[in-house]
């Protein structure tokens, strides 16, 4: 299994040291559909990744990036753009790893929901330390998944993942 890189780590290599992700675009359309719950994690992990990041694309020049994401085929695609949206590399990574973990992020959301409905303090610590540790499984995985491709930081492999799990409720 693949390390994960602490927050502060910068790889070097071909692609120098880590360049910013300065954008994150879902591809696949308006968020329509989303429960409240899913659509502030949508929102949150976008902005929290535009705003700090460790995203180091192997093979290819300095950033800062782009990055659109998508689902199709039954694979997330990481489409890696450069600052004027030129195309610089497209990574696909299957789903089929990842849809345990998606299907149980769907149901502590719903979980979270109904706690905080229901006003019961105690279910929803327990539900956010659950959240915390799926979340930390999935951006291992992510991390995995993505090494020797695009080196990524735990935090941002953890947001990574919470797109993903938000467009596969759309798909």
């Amino acid at each position: 299994m693949t390390a994960v890189r602490p927050r502060d780590a910068v790889e070097s290599g071909p692609a120098g040291p880590a360049s910013p992700l300065a954008r994150v675009v879902l591809v696949d359309g308006t968020p329509g559909g989303l429960s409240p719950a899913l659509e502030a994690d949508r929102a949150q992990a976008i902005a929290d990744l535009e705003r700090e990041n460790h995203f180091a694309p192997q093979g290819v020049g300095p950033g800062p990036y782009e990055l659109r994401l998508r689902i199709e085929d039954g694979r997330l695609v990481l489409d890696i753009r450069d600052e004027q949206s030129r195309p610089l590399i497209a990574h696909l990574l299957a789903l089929g790893p990842f849809r345990r973990l998606i299907k149980d992020y769907h149901l502590l959301v719903e979980s979270y929901a109904k706690a905080v409905q229901e006003g019961r303090e105690a279910r929803l610590q327990a539900i956010d330390m659950g959240r915390r540790g799926l979340h930390n499984e999935a951006a291992r995985l992510l991390a995995e998944r993505l090494a020797g491709k695009v080196a990524i930081d735990l935090e941002t492999a953890r947001r990574l993942f919470t797109l993903l799990a938000v467009m596969s409720q759309r798909v």
